[in-house]
């Protein structure tokens, strides 16, 4: 059992070392295309700082026994613990970096449009996501018009997403970066090239580390006699949304609050659309009652945040309500 939890913790720690590789690369080649910090948070960003979290279920089905249900269940909960993390304890702990200097009755000011499209976005793919539970397994043809209309809605996202950069840049929210790229302080010089090199290296560690996670959280669950789904709706999804909390953390302490929050809702579209589209398909895609739990609390906080929005931007003490959710959420499952 020792031995299973440290291999977690090694793995956690790869993936955080090539979630920070990927992001700061990622940093340079926003500032190197002069695109809105909207586009490096909601879709760069979002998009490799999200690999984690999306390299472990995809490799969990893609791993599946014909007959065993155990990585296909850590598939299923890890595409769908991954929004309830994001919408709830994610933006929870993003606002707590944040209450001291701001205080309850303070803001935090995310681009607005880009902010209310991510989520409209989300909603509406969650919410189809989850109507597709209700689709009898024999009925393929039905499924797959519902990964394909997931699918659709995220190019549709990202085509929507890259059409408002411009516009952005001219109104000063362009992409800064904010230091040297870490290849660079070991004397590589900082070009296209290098920047691309820096982003593959994180790719390999990302998969070697995620694979490494799905046997640590396989191991535990037959050790401990844990449901598989249960383990990994809790546990993959707060070790692989590490690099989220920690860089919005890091960017909200900063000041800034369109690429800590376009960091999450950009994650949130990207895990809502793309990621079902495939449990659907390959996974038991049922509604349990542990997985409608978690899905009508993400739909929840996602549309608290939806609605939150004002001229001025968000006031921390709402942001804060999303921790009690998160709590709502263990408390329903765990006394299951």
């Amino acid at each position: 059992m020792t031995g299973l939890f440290f291999e977690l913790a090694i793995m956690l720690v790869v993936i955080l070392v090539a979630a920070e590789l990927f992001t700061n690369a990622l940093e340079h080649l926003g500032e190197r295309l002069k695109i809105s910090e909207g586009v490096t948070g909601s879709l760069f960003a979002a998009v490799g700082t999200a690999l984690p979290e999306t390299l472990v279920p995809l490799l969990a089905i893609a791993g599946s026994k014909a007959g065993s249900s155990v990585n296909q269940e850590i598939g299923v909960g890890a595409i769908l613990g991954a929004p309830l993390m994001l919408s709830t304890l994610s933006t929870f702990l993003m606002t707590l970096a944040v209450l001291r200097s701001r205080g309850v009755k303070g803001w935090v000011a995310p681009e607005r449009t880009g902010f209310t499209r991510d989520l409209n976005y989300f909603l509406c793919a969650f919410a189809l996501a989850a109507a597709a539970m209700y689709v009898p397994h024999e009925q393929m043809i039905v499924r797959a018009l519902f990964s394909v209309a997931l699918v659709g809605v995220y190019v549709t996202y990202v085509v929507m997403t890259f059409r408002a950069s411009g516009e952005l840049v001219d109104a000063g929210h362009g992409t800064e970066a904010p230091g040297k790229m870490l290849l660079s302080r070991i004397g590589v010089p900082t070009s296209l090239a290098t920047i691309v090199l820096q982003l593959a290296l994180a790719v390999a560690l990302l998969v070697w580390g995620a694979e490494g996670f799905i046997h640590g959280v396989r191991g535990v669950s037959e050790a401990v006699g844990v449901s598989p789904l249960l383990l990994s709706l809790l546990i993959i999804p707060i070790a692989t949304e590490l690099p989220e909390k920690v860089n919005s953390i890091l960017w909200i302490r900063r000041g800034k609050d369109t690429l800590a929050f376009g960091n999450i809702t950009g994650a949130m579209v990207f895990q809502g659309t793309l990621l079902p589209a495939i449990g659907i398909l390959l996974t038991p895609w049922t509604p349990r009652v542990e997985v409608l739990t978690g899905v009508a609390i993400t739909l929840a906080a996602a549309a608290w945040l939806r609605t939150s929005i004002r001229a001025r931007g968000l006031r921390v003490g709402a942001l804060l309500a999303c921790g009690p959710l998160y709590a709502s959420y263990l408390l329903i499952t765990l006394t299951r």
